[in-house]
């Protein structure tokens, strides 16, 4: 249970010092928030239980084809906000047409013998 609790704190650390450093530079901010940091904590927790080299692999290959669609999300949502849409109908697009993204990506990869 221990373990758990410190898994959750480290990674709620991380996304608390991203909103932090936000308000003083959102540059930097955006730099640390584009670092896979969760991938590499959910990786780092992976070797800490004993995971095997190619299951962190079969991981590493996933988070890469998986990163393509949300970046659909990072570029819908300033180009809503800039055209003066609201903030949460904004969001609500992009987090759609990501959605949509990832569900159209699937059956690609599947073809192209990626496995999920």
């Amino acid at each position: 249970m221990l373990y758990y609790a410190l898994k959750v704190a480290i990674s709620a650390v991380v996304v608390v010092l991203i909103t932090e450093i936000a308000r003083r530079s959102t540059g930097f901010a955006a730099l640390v928030a584009a670092l896979p940091l969760t991938s590499l904590l959910a990786i780092l927790w992976l070797h800490a239980e004993g995971a095997e080299s190619a299951r962190i692999s079969e991981l590493s290959i996933q988070i890469f084809w998986l990163v393509l669609p949300s970046l659909i999300l990072f570029l819908l949502l300033p180009l809503l906000l800039r055209l003066g849409v609201g903030f949460w109908l904004s969001l609500a697009i992009s987090v759609s047409a990501t959605t949509a993204c990832y569900f159209a990506l699937m059956p690609l990869l599947r073809k192209l013998g990626v496995q999920l």
